[in-house]
């Protein structure tokens, strides 16, 4: 009969390693499609894009993609606003910074309040233009 010690101790030390890091933290994939009939009040703008986004809930990070055409001009600003309803306005809380070309793509890290409010699809996405200051198209976050 032969033992298998070293065996038994790497089984032993690799299942305790799992067990001291659970996996709790994961990675939820987000997205909105933008239009002018979301914008508040709706406009008849003929613009579209798509947000896509990922949240890591281990470093609180989200990221995101941005693609879009047909706007009436140039993007003069881009945010995420919250906490809003759909059809209903909230600030800015995650400007968008650097090339507002399509696409757009960028990172931020969370507060625990804003990935409470991301988590319960309570913000929204716009891209704002000289001819529709408030934002020309808008969609709501969501799984």
């Amino acid at each position: 009969m032969t033992l298998h010690i070293p065996k038994i101790a790497f089984a032993l030390a690799a299942t305790s390693l799992l067990l001291a890091f659970p996996a709790s933290a994961k990675t939820v994939a987000y997205k909105a499609d933008l239009t002018g009939k979301q914008e508040t009040p709706p406009n008849t703008s003929k613009g579209q894009g798509t947000l896509k986004a990922d949240y890591d809930s281990a470093n609180k990070t989200l990221k995101w993609t941005v693609t879009f055409t047909d706007l009436t001009g140039p993007v003069t600003a881009a945010h995420f606003h919250g906490p809003a309803a759909a059809g209903a306005k909230a600030p800015p809380v995650i400007p968008i910074k650097g090339k507002m070309a399509s696409p757009i793509t960028g990172s931020a890290t969370l507060t625990a309040k804003q990935a409470s409010e991301l988590e319960a699809g309570q913000l929204y996405f716009n891209l704002h233009t000289a001819k529709f200051p408030d934002g020309e198209i808008r969609g709501q976050v969501a799984k």
